[in-house]
């Protein structure tokens, strides 16, 4: 396997403690990467079982497909990668023919090696081109284009909405001052505006000034945040009865997003709050397991420090 998709999988025992994957199970992983959460989960199947990963990056996909294929063949469950956005999962696991799933596993955010790759340009401490697509190959919109283009209003609505950064506003007036000059082509441009835009006092606390920019770039690049809302609520609709669904977001928003999805799940009734009885005869859908987020022990966060703001939020089909 390439070095650039060796990473390890955060939550991992959590995950599959509450998956509790079993032989003849139907598993989706809606967020693939280079399988660290699939090739666990394929042992637990075993050759009766199937396991489905859905990834919009290539180099994910064959990374992955590596790895599961090294398993023996005796042990290795039958296997569909799929190519796409799990935004676009009724799509996807149609062309599976499967009738539903016992099982999913969402795994959000930027992968380790996507962040490492320069290339690619997600990152803050690499200088490289200013691209951020999760699928290169098909999509159109990068986040140079973001930069360059839009106008400061619709950059800083962007980069306060899909990131809360209190100085959204300067940022993006920094950002068009910039460009009036030079073209913003490369992260390390990007980096170089957002130090100027902020004050020195209020860049001293809060980690690297320019992550919360580079996270809403990349959000808007992606739609992350309307994809993660259309895929949670497709993963619902294809849950078996009893089936699992786990998600690990790494910022609020996500958060906040799974958290409306479940909850949703969970109380479908429609009656306005004054009615003394549900009227409405709506049933819920789900059952939140996890009333508190799961979150890594200090020892993953000290092998692993990426793991730091993961949260892990699981709720079964009723």
């Amino acid at each position: 396997m390439t070095n650039e998709y060796r990473h390890i999988p955060v939550l991992l025992a959590e995950c599959l403690e509450y998956l509790d994957l079993q032989p003849q199970y139907t598993f989706v992983d809606a967020t693939l990467g280079g399988a660290g959460h699939s090739l666990e989960a394929a042992k637990r199947l075993g050759p009766e079982g199937t396991l489905i990963g859905i990834d919009q990056d290539d180099a994910a996909l064959a990374a992955a497909a590596e790895r599961l294929n090294a398993l023996p063949d005796e042990a290795r469950p039958r296997i569909e990668l799929l190519h796409g956005n799990f935004g676009d999962m009724d799509e996807l696991l149609l062309s599976c023919e499967v009738p539903g799933a016992n099982a999913m596993l969402f795994d959000l955010g930027v992968s380790s090696p996507q962040l490492d790759q320069q290339v690619r340009g997600f990152s803050f401490k690499e200088n490289g081109p200013l691209d951020m697509r999760m699928d290169p190959g098909t999509q159109t919109l990068t986040a140079a284009e973001v930069i360059n283009t839009y106008n400061a209003a619709d950059l800083a609505r962007i980069i306060r909405m899909n990131s809360d950064e209190k100085w959204a506003g300067r940022i993006a007036d920094f950002i068009v001052k910039r460009r009036e000059r030079e073209p913003i082509q490369t992260s390390g441009q990007l980096v170089e505006v957002v130090k100027a835009a902020i004050p020195a006092s209020a860049r001293r606390a809060g980690g690297h000034p320019a992550k919360r920019t580079f996270q809403a770039i990349r959000i808007e690049v992606n739609s992350e945040l309307t994809v993660l809302r259309a895929g949670l609520e497709a993963a619902v609709r294809w849950l078996d009865t009893g089936g699992v669904l786990a998600v690990i977001s790494y910022h609020s928003l996500e958060d906040r997003i799974v958290k409306e999805v479940m909850a949703a799940g969970a109380d479908r009734c429609t009656c306005p709050p004054d009615f003394p009885v549900c009227a409405c005869g709506r049933k819920p859908v789900l059952e939140v397991i996890t009333r508190k987020p799961v979150v890594p022990t200090p020892e993953e966060i000290q092998r692993n420090p990426r793991a730091r703001s993961a949260k892990l939020r699981v709720a079964r089909k009723l």
